[in-house]
């Protein structure tokens, strides 16, 4: 089930917080720089991999790191046009790739939650009008909570509701 939340997606206690990237993105704006800050091994593995698989969008990459935490980068963007450059804007099809290959970890993976942003509408410069179907479509029948963050509040939890302890 689908859930718009207002507040911090970094304190989330889903079980997977997925959000929005490019290609060899250097996670200097938005969500993926807080995230970067947060956990430096996620961008610096997420480089390393991009650099030995060359992923194309569309694509996903999870990673894991201290204490149970998963971040799914869905590859929403296509890549910058010239290294250390700004990454190019997102594409419906990108994003559309990128939640049925999240749909098929969380299933195969048995995940019982995602969190995750308006996605690609951000720095990807989508319209949230034509994203949302994608998400409810995509993840809406998976049988988990899965909370949408349509509103930033930095420092509030947001209510999760049907977590554990919630």
């Amino acid at each position: 089930m689908i859930h718009e939340v207002t507040g911090d997606l970094l304190l989330s206690r889903a079980q997977v917080i997925a959000h929005g990237v490019a290609p060899l993105d250097d996670f200097k704006t938005g969500l993926a720089l807080a995230l970067r800050e947060n956990w430096p091994a996620m961008a610096k593995d997420y480089r390393h991999y991009c650099h030995t698989q060359s992923p194309k969008p569309g694509s996903l990459w999870m990673w894991g790191g201290a204490g149970g935490m998963r971040i799914a980068n869905l590859l929403t963007q296509e890549p910058a046009a010239i290294a250390g450059g700004h990454p190019g804007k997102a594409e419906l099809s990108h994003v559309n790739h990128a939640l049925h290959a999240l749909a098929k970890v969380v299933k195969d993976e048995k995940f019982t939650s995602v969190a995750l942003p308006r996605l690609a509408c951000g720095v990807g410069g989508l319209d949230w009008a034509n994203v949302r179907p994608l998400i409810e479509t995509t993840l809406g029948g998976l049988g988990i909570p899965v909370y949408v963050y349509a509103s930033y509040k930095k420092g509030l939890a947001a209510q999760e509701t049907g977590l554990p302890g919630k």
